[in-house]
């Protein structure tokens, strides 16, 4: 039987200043005046709709991403977060992450944000190479990104995270370890680290960056990288994630770990665990902002059920990312499935020298994190084999 499960809190934000050309979130260019009030009140109307599935369950993190939230006033963010307050019972000290774009860094609202009761701040620094930046269509220098950093300590922020890129049209390998060295110069607690990916529907999907650099290089580059990173005391804890002890993302790890959490705003997707049905659904909001921006439209998209020759590749894409795995115990926990079910597949794995034997912890091996998508493959349905087989 499925048992207790974390809850997080997803809330989006879709404008920003301009589209990124590497970018596949939901995200908007700013044509007119930011409607926060607008904004606000179909994002408590949002809420409202999905409480009845959360009742009596506490909130352990809270996560706004977008888009570009930093974009919103201070006070937008201490109203938002009250009445969050007024609907959800919350954990003593929970995380409150807001993302922030250093060309929209604001020393008044980082201060606010503090105040309103966000505690962790991530900041989209992604390179600091202006020719790189250009590239990628940011609307920040590196001055402006190394300001954000320092105004946010200066705020009183102590749990900060840094956004990297690598594998960057015409990057050097001296390039990509120079951005790094600037970034843990500055003392941030953790650092995404991630490789360029060309997605569908991006400008960049139309017109790739040219000079990519080849294989040995990004091998040359995640290598270098790792033993600075190590050497500085930072831990590899997620396949892009590296942080100092104790300041992992709790709301990423709940993801991670086939946790709960309810989805908010604009294209937003959520998981939710119905524990009287034991089925787990997922659901998703429609996506354009005019649709947030009528007063009596319908917001959610989806909630649909995840079936459940699906569960074992839905938990296991999540839990294997970590470094250190999870507990064997969370497959039954988070997904009422018994290892039995699967013992075919976690042999299979085993065998292939992908997955750790012996031990009480689903763990991929050194070989099965570098090939994690074959390791997720043992996991897919028949059906879904045999579509990826045509394809």
């Amino acid at each position: 039987m499925i048992t207790a499960i974390p809850l997080g809190l997803y809330i989006h934000t879709p404008w920003c200043v301009e589209k990124c050309p590497y970018c596949d979130f939901n995200s908007h260019e700013l044509k007119t005046e930011l409607p926060e009030k607008e904004y606000a009140a179909q994002l408590l109307r949002n809420l409202e709709e999905q409480l009845p599935w959360v009742w009596g369950r506490r909130i352990e993190s809270i996560f706004i991403g977008g888009g570009t939230p930093s974009l919103f006033s201070a006070q937008f963010y201490e109203q938002l977060l009250s009445e969050v307050r007024a609907r959800l019972a919350l954990q003593a000290n929970l995380e409150i992450t807001l993302e922030s774009n250093p060309g929209t860094a604001d020393a008044k609202n980082y201060e606010g944000y503090r105040a309103a009761g966000i505690n962790r701040i991530s900041i989209g620094v992604q390179s600091f190479h202006s020719e790189h930046l250009k590239r990628l269509g940011r609307i920040h220098s590196a001055e402006q990104a190394k300001i954000a950093i320092n105004m946010a300590k200066d705020s009183g922020f102590s749990r900060i995270n840094g956004d990297l890129m690598f594998g960057l049209g015409g990057q050097s390998v001296a390039e990509a370890i120079s951005d790094l060295e600037q970034l843990i110069a500055l003392g941030v607690e953790h650092i995404s680290w991630y490789q360029l990916t060309i997605e569908p529907n991006t400008a960049y999907y139309s017109a790739p960056p040219k000079n990519i650099p080849d294989d040995d290089n990004l091998v040359e580059i995640q290598d270098q990288g790792r033993q600075l990173l190590e050497a500085e005391g930072y831990r590899q804890y997620e396949v892009s994630a590296w942080a100092k002890p104790g300041a992992e993302s709790r709301h990423n790890l709940n993801y991670w770990q086939f946790g709960d959490y309810l989805g908010l705003g604009a294209g937003a997707h959520g998981k939710i665990t119905d524990f009287n049905e034991q089925q787990i659904y997922r659901t998703r909001n429609k996506k354009q902002p005019h649709h947030w921006l009528t007063a009596n439209s319908d917001l959610l998209a989806e909630r649909k059920t995840i079936a459940k020759a699906d569960l074992p590749l839905e938990f296991f894409m999540n839990a294997l990312r970590l470094r250190d795995g999870v507990p064997k115990s969370l497959l039954y926990e988070h997904t009422g499935l018994q290892a039995a079910s699967i013992a075919k597949q976690l042999q299979q794995a085993i065998e292939l020298g992908l997955l750790s034997d012996g031990s009480d912890r689903y763990l991929c091996t050194a070989k099965g994190y570098y090939f994690l998508n074959d390791v997720l493959e043992l996991f897919m349905p028949d059906e879904q084999l045999i579509l990826q087989t045509k394809a």
